[in-house]
């Protein structure tokens, strides 16, 4: 396994709508290897979630696992699940707001309101259609991920900027 080049802002390919994995495609070689290469990342970099296009993969594939780390030390615990090509449905209009930061625009944070309940559905790493329903805190990890597959970042959905604030002064006055 690999430790991939996370893109950061302003690279094209985190603006890009990224393309479906085709059925064929899931088990081959190449996109179990990436898969791998994107946990492996993810876990190097202490992030709850990674998708394909943070490194520098237009593709429709997101993975997420939570667990308490430096970065997120209140972090609750999300079992490993990779999607491919998701796609979600809102369940509530009930919005929750939480701070978000990205491995793409690192060492910044920002309060961010997403929709409290969602179901999705996608393919996992064996092809297989699945569908879960995800709320809160989960439910905010994977709109978070599914939006860099439409060439969206966090600071798209803030409300306003005025909670945009390092890392280093976020750990100070707001945890």
């Amino acid at each position: 396994m690999s430790i991939l080049k996370i893109a950061q802002l302003g690279h094209p390919v985190l603006r890009t709508v990224t393309n479906n994995v085709e059925n064929n495609e899931i088990k081959s070689n190449e996109i179990q290897c990436l898969i791998d290469n994107m946990i492996e990342t993810m876990h190097e970099y202490e992030g709850l979630g990674i998708a394909a296009p943070q490194v520098h993969v237009s593709k429709r594939i997101v993975v997420i696992e939570s667990f308490k780390t430096n970065r997120y030390p209140d972090a609750p615990e999300i079992p490993q699940i990779v999607m491919i090509n998701p796609e979600i449905e809102y369940l509530t209009d009930d919005l929750i707001e939480s701070w978000e930061g990205c491995l793409s625009i690192p060492n910044l944070r920002g309060k961010v309101p997403r929709c409290q309940k969602v179901k999705v559905t996608f393919l996992n790493r064996l092809a297989e259609k699945t569908t879960i329903e995800a709320q809160d805190f989960f439910s905010i990890v994977i709109q978070h991920e599914t939006d860099h597959l439409d060439g969206l970042v966090f600071l798209d959905r803030m409300q306003t900027l005025t909670s945009l604030s390092y890392l280093t002064e976020y750990k100070k006055y707001f945890l």
